[in-house]
C-alpha cells in the first residue's frame, strides 16, 4: 500500500507555535491535505502525551489512530551546540525512558516541546541507538540550528554513531543532498517541520512509502531499507526555501558567496547580518557528481492555498483564497490529489487559472524567484501559460527565466555604488 506521510511537525507545547495544534485538528488537517500517517512531534513532552493518549487509539507498537490518521511518536531535540535532531519512537515505553535518560540533561524537557539538552550529537544518538530509536539530523542544511551551519561531515557530528536518516528541510531537494557522497547510504525525509495545521503548511513537505500497512514498523523497514521503501519524497522547490540563496536577514537582499565574504558577512545595504544559503553551503561541501541508483525521485511542489493566492492575487490565509481551497477539497479529496494526480480538464472545471497553474507547477514552468536571508521565495505563472487554453497547455512554448538562482557577479565598488543610489 502507498503511505502518505509528514513526520517532523510541532505541537503547541513548542515556542512560535499555533496554539491550534492540537490532535484533533491535526487529524482533520491531515485528511484535507491526504496524508495517511502525521508524526506527533514533541512526544518527549509529557503534556502532548497525554493529549495523544486522550485524542487517539492505540494501533499497535509505536502506531496511534484518530478518523483514519495513523500518528507516529516523534520529536525535535537541541543539542549543546543548538543543532537540531529528529528521533522515531517504537512505542510510548521508549518514549518514557528517553524522557527519564535525558532529564539530568535539560531544564525544560517537561515543559517546552523542542527540548534542549546540554549533550553532543553523539552523544544523543549513542543513547537512541541503546534504545532502538531512529535518529536523523533535522532541516540538515538551513544556516540556524542545523548539522551543517556547525559541522562539514555527519563523521565530525556524530563521531561515528549510527544514524538512520537524513531529513533535507525546506530549502534543498534530493539532488542538492546527493551532492555528498557520504550522504548516498542514507534515506532521505522531506517532512514539513509544521508550526501551524494550516494547509500551507502541514504535509507541505511529505514522503511517500510503499509498505504493507501503516504502522512504525513497516515505516521503520522502510528508512532502514528492509524490503520496503519510500518511493517519492515531495515538497517545495529548493528556491522557494527561506535560506535557498545566500542573502541579508533584515532587507533580503541577496548576494554571491564571494560578496557575502567580502562584506564580512555584514549587510552593506541595511547593516543587517548576511546569511549563507543553502545552495552555497551544498556547493563548498559537495565531492561528488554521481547519485545512488535506488534514490526515489524528488517531486517539486507548491502548497495548493500558495497557488491559489499567486493566481487570485491574494494573501495566502484570505477568505476568497480559503473558499477555491474547500472547493477543490470538496471535489477531489485531499490537496495531494490535486496537486499531483487529479487531470489538468478536471481541474479547470472547478477554476481554470487555478489548473493552469498547477499545470505549470507540474511541468516546471512556473516562474520561481529564489528566497533567502529568512525570506520564503516567490513563484508567477508565465503569461504564455495565463493567456493559454486549457487544451492548449502541452503544445505552447514557454522560456521560463531562471530568476536570481545564480547571482550576478559583481565587483565590490560597482555593488556599493549600486546599493547608495
Amino acid at each position: 500500500m502507498i503511505v502518505d506521510a509528514d513526520l517532523h511537525i510541532h505541537s503547541r507545547y513548542s515556542k512560535a507555535v499555533s496554539k491550534a495544534m492540537t490532535i484533533p485538528n491535526l487529524a482533520e488537517n491531515a485528511r484535507f491535505k491526504g496524508l495517511e500517517m502525521v508524526g506527533t512531534g514533541d512526544i518527549l513532552n509529557p503534556n502532548w502525551e497525554k493529549e495523544l493518549l486522550k485524542y487517539t487509539k492505540k494501533v499497535d507498537e509505536g502506531t496511534y489512530e484518530r478518523n483514519g490518521i495513523r500518528f507516529l511518536l516523534t520529536t525535535e531535540v537541541e543539542d549543546t551546540r543548538r543543532v537540531h535532531h529528529v528521533l522515531i519512537f517504537p512505542n510510548i515505553e521508549t518514549v518514557r525512558e528517553m524522557r527519564e535518560r535525558l532529564k539530568p540533561y535539560s531544564s525544560d524537557i517537561e515543559s517546552e516541546g523542542r527540548p534542549h539538552l546540554t549533550l553532543s550529537a553523539a552523544e544523543i544518538a549513542d543513547i537512541a541507538n541503546e534504545l532502538d530509536v531512529l535518529i536523523g539530523p533535522a532541516h540538515a542544511f538551513t544556516p540556524w540550528t542545523s548539522l551543517y551551519k556547525e559541522y562539514d561531515s555527519l563523521k565530525e557530528a556524530y563521531n561515528g554513531a549510527k544514524i538512520h536518516f537524513l531529513e533535507l528541510g525546506l530549502s534543498a531537494d534530493s539532488e542538492m543532498a546527493d551532492m555528498i557522497k557520504a550522504h548516498h547510504k542514507l534515506t532521505y525525509l522531506s517532512n514539513s517541520d509544521a508550526h501551524s495545521p494550516m494547509p500551507h503548511r502541514l504535509g507541505r513537505e511529505f514522503n511517500r512509502f510503499e509498505v504493507n500497512e501503516a504502522t512504525f514498523e513497516e515505516i521503520r523497514k522502510a528508512i532502514l531499507k528492509r524490503g520496503r521503501k519510500i518511493v517519492l519524497n515531495a515538497g517545495l522547490d529548493p528556491r522557494l526555501g527561506k535560506y535557498h540563496l545566500t542573502a541579508c536577514s533584515r532587507c533580503y537582499t541577496k548576494y554571491s558567496l564571494e560578496e557575502a565574504k567580502a562584506f564580512r558577512w555584514k549587510c552593506p545595504k541595511c547593516g543587517g547580518r548576511i546569511k549563507k544559503g543553502v545552495r552555497d553551503r551544498i556547493l563548498e561541501l559537495a565531492d561528488t557528481t554521481e547519485r545512488p541508483k535506488d534514490r526515489p525521485p524528488y517531486l517539486h511542489l507548491a502548497p495548493l492555498a500558495e497557488i491559489i493566492a499567486m493566481v487570485l492575487g491574494k494573501g495566502v490565509e484570505t477568505k476568497a483564497v480559503r473558499l477555491v481551497w474547500e472547493r477543490f477539497l470538496r471535489e477531489f479529496g485531499s490537496e495531494i490529489r490535486v496537486l499531483v494526480d487529479v487531470p489538468v480538464e478536471e481541474l479547470a472545471k472547478v477554476h481554470e487559472e487555478v489548473a493552469k497553474a498547477v499545470w505549470a507547477y507540474r511541468k516546471g514552468k512556473l516562474i520561481v524567484i529564489s528566497g533567502g536571508g529568512g525570506k520564503y521565495g516567490e513563484i508567477k505563472l508565465p503569461d504564455e501559460v495565463r493567456n493559454a487554453r486549457i487544451e492548449d497547455l502541452e503544445t505552447i512554448e514557454v522560456e521560463v527565466p531562471n530568476v536570481e538562482e545564480k547571482p550576478k557577479q559583481r565587483s565590490i565598488t560597482e555593488f556599493l555604488r549600486k546599493s547608495n543610489k
